[in-house]
């Protein structure tokens, strides 16, 4: 009688599985694989080899605390002779005398998360188990039976595989690219990311029945927008709009999410201080990647925060052109999340670009998340689809009414120039430019379609515009408006009728934060007796003093402008209303010697002072996916004189090759939150 099969090792076959699986970037310490796709492993035998047609091999695979067949979190299924494409299967894929290669297959709809592998060997009636190891199985776009399959291999590599990427800052009118670490691939990072699926509200009241969904992107996406923020569970960022940071790190200062994720698992999941739109946004971004869901930042200008869900932002003003505090508020930009995924769940025409928005503004179904809502839904007004898609249609599309609140205590509508949902934008496939996809939410303005949408949504969408009005108001800036300079803002007031008219100007600068929130005065303007000719325009410029914004200019380097033009006669009001950003000095980065695969390398980090003042506390951070173990930090010993260079040094280790990013961050007492980038190619080790 032939002695027992003895398993003597199980090779994982990490680094060839990876290669096939998309996943070298992970590392070869765990085996990591994506769903709907086979994975090799070798079988060493001591003793005699597998014999076919008298031994019996069968595996067992199960994930989470309690897995169990009829919820999809455990399979046991015999090594067979052909791969079943909808189930657990296995077949022999070669042998060579004692060892045995398998070729293990999941099925495209399989749960995802940590598994346990065994196999069960049997000659006749008796049996071994033998426990083989454990991997990590994702999402796989490249699958195209799985629900985030994505056609395109360019978008694939885009959406899945790039650590680095850009997320739009500034305002509407000048859009500022910031480079981010998003470092999915990082050592640790898959773990923390199924960490915070395990440390989810739902997991903790139903361990079966949230492992039994996580073959769902939609799920998914849903736990992730809610664990991102820390409102309501143990997520991972706390939020924080007020410029009061001292007790944790400035949002502004983050360079990406890796150092982010760290934190919250170094510290026992406890929320790291701060975040805000955009770093919620880019910690979901890499945790959704991290899994294998194809995702993207995008960043919407001009967004509107509608509180009471009637798509209506009102704003009032009193008639010394002041805003007052209202819980609907206009955001300079605010950033969320597309995922890509299907949506079996609603009608057809679903499937695609899903809106997810982890920053904590309204709950959804009792907690602080938002998504996914079909961008397609949104667009066409479809407001009932899951989920949230009404408070995503009125961030792009709300109409917003300024009300001039009379001393009497009558109020007034005013004309203005105020549009909610513009140049909604994304990082490019492949490039370093911005994609304007302000398409995919809205029909173009004034067209038969957008009426369409609006009738559908039951909105009245105002076609009332100021050029049809008497009198017509814009603001317009110059060029240089450079952070620690003087510079001059106008508002041009045009007179369209063919009588003169006698107006009062109202011309009002303040600092704020990209949120909407204002803070002080830093330049104004009171003309109480301004002559319109007919068919007229005049030109009043107000000057903005660095020695006025320079000390309660926030992080944002925002800056709101506000025209109340009044004309006595009628008591007409025109408004209008413009956000400006102040530019930062540029950080220059040269790289020093040639960028080859785990060699030596060296950044050079330069910052001119531009302000009239010496800068103290200077410090630069660098970090990027591949190029540096963590984050590399220089301090400066002494203050930077005005006009002087902050100049370092930072050593630099590449481990990854191809195209990689070098993020930077300056900080000072005086300047705060300086970004730049610099892409590296990094040559391969010669083979």
């Amino acid at each position: 009688m032939a002695e027992d099969l003895v398993l003597e090792s199980c090779d994982l076959e990490c680094e060839s599985n990876h290669q096939s699986h998309m996943t070298a970037e992970m590392g070869s310490q765990q085996l990591v694989v994506r769903r709907g796709q086979s994975f090799t492993i070798t079988l060493l035998f001591a003793g005699r080899g597998y014999e076919e047609g008298v031994d019996t091999l069968a595996l067992n695979v199960e994930t989470g605390p309690c897995p169990i067949e009829t919820s999809g979190t455990k399979s046991r299924f015999p090594v067979s002779e052909a791969l079943d494409p909808s189930a657990w299967s296995a077949v022999v894929d070669r042998q060579d005398g004692p060892s045995l290669s398998l070729l293990i297959y999941s099925p495209p709809d399989a749960r995802i998360g940590r598994y346990a592998l065994t196999l069960e060997a049997s000659m006749g009636y008796q049996g071994t188990s033998f426990r083989l190891g454990g991997f990590i199985l994702l999402f796989n776009p490249w699958c195209a039976d799985d629900s985030v399959f994505l056609e395109f291999e360019d978008q694939r590599k885009e959406y899945v595989l790039a650590q680095q990427g850009l997320i739009f800052q500034g305002s509407l009118k000048y859009i500022v690219p910031t480079a981010w670490n998003f470092g999915q691939f990082e050592a640790d990072m898959v773990d923390i990311c199924l960490q915070l699926l395990d440390t989810n509200p739902k997991f903790h009241r139903d361990q079966n029945r949230d492992c039994s969904r996580r073959n769902n992107p939609v799920y998914i996406g849903r736990v992730v927008s809610a664990m991102v923020n820390c409102n309501d569970d143990q997520g991972v960022l706390a939020g924080r709009w007020d410029n009061k940071y001292e007790d944790g790190v400035s949002p502004m200062s983050w360079l990406g999410s890796v150092d982010i994720l760290r934190r919250w698992r170094k510290y026992g999941c406890q929320p790291v201080r701060y975040g805000q739109c955009w770093v919620f946004a880019a910690v979901a971004c890499t945790v959704l990647r991290c899994l294998g869901i194809p995702t993207r930042v995008v960043t919407n200008y001009n967004s509107a925060h509608d509180t009471n869900s009637n798509l209506v932002i009102d704003r009032y003003l009193d008639e010394m052109g002041n805003l007052q505090a209202s819980k609907d508020m206009i955001w300079n930009f605010h950033c969320w999340v597309e995922s890509w995924m299907t949506r079996p769940d609603l009608t057809a025409g679903c499937d695609g670009w899903q809106a997810l928005d982890p920053t904590p503004q309204e709950k959804s179904e009792g907690a602080y998340c938002c998504g996914p809502a079909p961008v397609t839904a949104i667009k066409e007004g479809e407001l009932a689809m899951k989920y949230d898609s009404r408070f995503v249609f009125a961030e792009v599309n709300a109409d917003v009414v300024y009300w001039l609140l009379k001393k009497d205590g009558s109020q007034k509508k005013t004309i203005h120039s105020s549009l909610v949902g513009k140049k909604i934008s994304t990082k490019s496939v492949g490039t370093d430019t911005r994609e304007d996809i302000t398409h995919n939410y809205k029909y173009p303005e004034g067209s038969d379609q957008e009426r369409e949408v609006f009738a559908k949504a039951e909105l009245q969408k105002s076609s009332l515009t100021e050029e049809e009005q008497g009198l017509s108001l814009k603001i317009k800036v110059s060029e240089g408006m450079n952070n620690g300079c003087d510079f001059d803002v106008y508002a041009v007031i045009s007179n369209n009728t063919a009588t003169e008219r006698q107006c009062r100007l109202l011309f009002c600068a303040r600092t704020a934060s990209y949120s909407g929130a204002l803070g002080p005065e830093c330049g104004k303007k009171d003309l109480l007796n301004v002559t319109l000719l007919p068919h007229a325009e005049k030109s009043v410029p107000l000057r903005i003093l660095y020695e006025n914004y320079g000390s309660c200019l926030t992080p944002d380097n925002m800056i709101k402008l506000i025209a109340l033009l009044i004309e006595y006669q009628s008591q007409e009001a025109v408004l209008g209303v413009r956000d400006i950003y102040v530019k930062n000095p540029d950080i220059k980065i040269r790289i020093l010697g040639e960028p080859r695969q785990q060699r030596k390398l060296v950044a050079e980090l330069t910052l001119t002072n531009p302000l009239s003042v010496a800068l103290q506390g200077c410090v630069f951070t660098a970090e990027g996916a591949g190029l540096t173990e963590g984050q590399r930090t220089q301090e400066l010993a002494d203050a930077v004189e005005p006009g002087q260079e902050a100049k370092v040094r930072v050593d630099l280790a590449p481990q990854q090759s191809g195209l990689r990013k070098l993020v930077v961050n300056f900080e000072s007492d005086k300047l705060k939150g300086v970004k730049g980038f610099r892409n590296v190619i990094v040559a391969p080790l010669p083979k």
